[in-house]
């Protein structure tokens, strides 16, 4: 007859006595932390609107209120949209019979 005697491979019982009260520690903890961070989430959902608005009329009272604020400048050009930031004005077309400037440089 084979006796088998059983032997304790998992290391000294008695010093790891501390390994269960810190795992249930770091478990409430967390639990914790997740139910305030619930919490905080449906008080900011609550704040959301219900529909957010159209991006295209975003888009457009921006504009309006640009080109209002840009009537309020005294003596000042609008901008208009694309290109570098407005359409400056371009030299007037010489008279006929009146050469343009040259420019300045080499040619």
């Amino acid at each position: 007859m084979n006796i088998v005697v059983s032997v304790n491979n998992f290391g000294d019982t008695r010093s790891g006595g501390l390994a269960g009260p810190m795992g249930l520690f770091i478990i409430v903890l967390m639990i914790v932390a997740t139910v305030l961070l619930i919490r905080n989430m449906n008080k900011r959902i609550k704040r959301l609107p219900d529909a957010f608005g159209d991006a295209e009329a975003a888009r457009r009272d921006a504009e309006i209120a640009r080109l209002d604020a840009d009537l309020e400048l005294p003596a000042a050009e609008p901008v208009r949209p694309g290109g570098d930031g407005g359409d400056r004005a371009k030299a007037p077309d010489p008279a006929p019979g009146q050469q343009p400037p040259a420019a300045d440089g080499p040619s």
